[in-house]
């Protein structure tokens, strides 16, 4: 059993449209067991638009790459959903990741967009918002339905912020999946557009997991996605 000096961090990646809160419930369970993490705030996750080019997946991977630099120590990234693409390419150059876990999330190669494994044609532009209202994405639905009170739901539909359409489509340069050990968590009962693809994604990790949820079972499930979490832990050879 790993002592605690020696336990990685775990570090959380939200995906589109949400922000480091989504991970509140689940780091409260870590915290108990012992265990560190952290979490990114992703600026393709914005509440306006600014200035043209707005950012993109590219620079959320510039942001994971950096906190995985200003870490001390083995890493394990848990990417959600649409952050599976910038925390694929941001541990392909790094030097602490002991492990990346995709949680419902695209596992993309390189030359793959998020919104082409759908296959959404890339628009003439990449500029502009896409608003967390978006009923072919149907959010609340797809999220939480039957795994949180109507109050949660609420509470945490509120908090959605939209997303800019360049993170959508810019495609992976660098697949650290390929050189990181890596494990897929597949939830039971996800409905959302990512679900439609997970068995694929997961075809291509080194171990899969199955865990009780919608698209959000960190959220919905903290203590049992934990636990996930903890037996990847105990498994993971650090980088010395």
């Amino acid at each position: 059993m790993q002592e605690p000096a020696d336990r990685p961090t775990f570090l959380l990646v939200h995906g589109g449209h949400h922000g480091p809160w989504y991970w509140e419930r689940l780091q409260g369970v870590l915290e108990k067991k012992g265990w560190t993490s952290d979490t990114v705030t992703l600026p393709s996750a914005v509440h306006e638009a600014t200035a043209e080019p707005l950012p993109g997946m590219y620079d959320d991977a510039a942001v994971i790459r950096k906190t995985l630099d200003d870490i001390s120590g083995p890493v394990i990234v848990v990417a959600h959903s649409y952050g599976g693409v910038p925390a694929t390419e941001a541990v392909a150059t790094a030097t602490n990741v002991a492990h990346i876990v995709y949680v419902a999330a695209y596992m993309l190669d390189v030359g793959e967009g998020m919104f082409q494994t759908h296959g959404v044609p890339v628009p003439e532009s990449l500029a502009g918002l896409r608003a967390p209202e978006n009923p072919d994405l149907n959010l609340p639905a797809a999220f939480y339905d039957g795994d949180a009170t109507n109050s949660e739901t609420a509470e945490a539909t509120a908090r959605l912020v939209p997303q800019t359409v360049r993170a959508d489509y810019e495609t992976v340069t660098q697949a650290g999946w390929r050189t990181v050990p890596n494990s897929y968590v597949i939830p039971d009962n996800d409905v959302s557009i990512t679900g439609t693809i997970a068995e694929s994604m997961a075809a291509r990790a080194d171990a899969v997991y199955r865990c009780p949820g919608h698209h959000a079972p960190f959220y919905s499930h903290p203590a049992e996605f934990a636990d996930i979490l903890l037996d990847i832990a105990s498994r993971a050879s650090l980088p010395g």
